[in-house]
C-alpha cells in the first residue's frame, strides 16, 4: 500500500490504471490489425528481371548526353585568337555561347558529337573572320559539372524528391538515404524505369526484406538517370501507437 493513501482510493486508482491499459491494448491490438489489412490492400508491383544490372554486377552508365544546366569545359587547339578556354554552361535553350563562334545547340548530344559540332562551327567562324590557321581547329569537350541526371524516390520517406546520378548508386543506397519513416512500407517498394513513348513500361519489384535480412543482391538494382522508386505506406501511426511504440 502506498504510505498516506487511503485504502479505497488505492483501489479505485488500481482499477482505473488496470482499465487504461486493458483499453491500450485493446486500442493496440485493433490498430495492429488494421494496419495488417491495409498492408494487405497495396499491391506488390513489378517483376524480377535477372538481366538487369545490381549491386556485384554493374554496368557503365549510357553515353553522357548533354543538357542543361551542365557546365562544359571547351578547349580549342590551336587556341583562336582572343579565345579563353572558361567553364561554359548548357542555357535553357540548348545552346552554348562561344563568342566569336557565336552560340551553339549541343542539348540532346553525346560530348564526342558536341565535339565535332563545335569544331565545324569554330572553323567556319574562322573562315569567315579571314582567320588561316596551319590546321583545322580541334575541340576537346568535358563535363566538367554534370547537372541534368538524376534518380528520384517518391512515397513514404522522410526527404522525397530527386539525387543527382553518379553512376554507381543502387536501390538500397537511394532509400537508405531518402530515409525510411515508422510507417514506410519498403517491402512493397518498386522501380520505374523511364521508357520511351509507345514502348511497354518497365517496372521492376524490390525485395527488400531479400536485401536487407540475406544480402541478396538480385533486385538491389543500379540506377540509371531518370528512375523512379516508390515507397508505399500506411496510415501515419496514431498517438497512442507512438507513445506505446516508445
Amino acid at each position: 500500500m502506498i504510505a498516506g493513501m487511503p485504502q479505497a482510493l488505492l483501489r479505485r486508482s488500481l482499477t482505473g490504471l488496470v482499465g487504461m491499459a486493458f483499453t491500450l491494448g485493446l486500442a493496440t491490438g485493433c490498430a495492429d490489425h488494421a494496419r495488417r489489412r491495409e498492408v494487405d490492400r497495396i499491391p506488390t508491383r513489378g517483376m524480377v528481371d535477372p538481366a538487369q544490372p545490381r549491386e556485384l554486377d554493374k554496368t557503365t552508365m549510357p553515353r553522357y548526353v548533354i543538357e542543361p544546366p551542365d557546365e562544359l569545359d571547351v578547349t580549342i587547339r590551336p587556341a583562336p585568337t582572343d579565345w579563353v578556354q572558361n567553364t561554359i554552361v548548357v542555357q535553357q535553350d540548348g545552346m552554348i555561347d562561344l563568342g566569336f563562334a557565336g552560340e551553339i545547340y549541343v542539348t540532346g548530344l553525346t560530348v564526342g558529337e558536341a565535339e565535332y559540332r563545335i569544331a565545324q562551327e569554330v572553323n567556319a567562324a574562322a573562315v569567315k573572320q579571314g582567320q588561316k590557321p596551319e590546321q583545322p581547329y580541334k575541340v576537346s569537350v568535358r563535363v566538367t559539372n554534370p547537372q541534368s541526371k538524376f534518380y528520384y524516390v517518391m512515397g513514404t520517406v522522410n526527404s522525397q524528391g530527386r539525387f543527382p546520378i553518379k553512376g554507381n548508386e543502387t536501390v538500397l543506397d537511394a532509400i537508405l538515404l531518402a530515409g525510411l519513416k515508422s510507417n514506410s512500407l519498403p517491402e512493397k517498394s518498386y522501380l520505374v524505369r523511364p521508357h520511351p513513348p509507345g514502348e511497354p513500361d518497365t517496372v521492376l519489384r524490390i525485395d527488400w526484406c531479400a536485401i536487407r535480412e540475406r544480402g541478396d543482391t538480385m533486385t538491389n538494382y543500379q540506377l540509371l538517370p531518370g528512375d523512379r522508386i516508390v515507397v508505399p505506406g500506411t496510415k501515419p501511426p496514431s498517438l497512442i501507437s507512438t507513445l506505446l511504440a516508445q
